[in-house]
């Protein structure tokens, strides 16, 4: 990669955050997995797919997204560029908080 060798500070706290990707891409497997996983009488089957089809889909692009952000910060970091905006942030914080507002919904309504 050309440019400067960064600060370790900034590549190590870089790293971090490729890994904080990849572990939010597995809790987010895991939600979905859970959902899926519920039992048939406690929310309407296909509700319950949809939901479990959202946190997987969600965790796919986490994990995808994980290395390309990595690399354009740590280009960014080498370069002594402004850092990249967060492009996929507004998905995932929508994202998660419609899952969380329908199971909410759901278990009102089931209850």
């Amino acid at each position: 990669m050309e440019g400067n060798e960064p600060d370790p500070r900034f590549t190590l706290a870089n790293e971090r955050t490729f890994l904080t990707w990849l572990s939010t891409s597995l809790a987010l497997c895991a939600g979905g997995v859970a959902i899926a996983a519920l039992p048939e009488n406690l929310f309407v089957p296909w509700v319950r797919t949809m939901l479990a089809l959202v946190l997987v889909t969600l965790a796919a692009f986490a994990a995808l997204a994980a290395y390309p952000r990595w690399r354009q910060i740590q280009r960014a970091l080498r370069r002594a560029e402004p850092l990249p905006p967060p492009r996929l942030a507004p998905v995932f914080g929508y994202g998660v908080a419609l899952v969380a507002l329908l199971a909410l919904v759901l278990i009102v309504v089931s209850a």
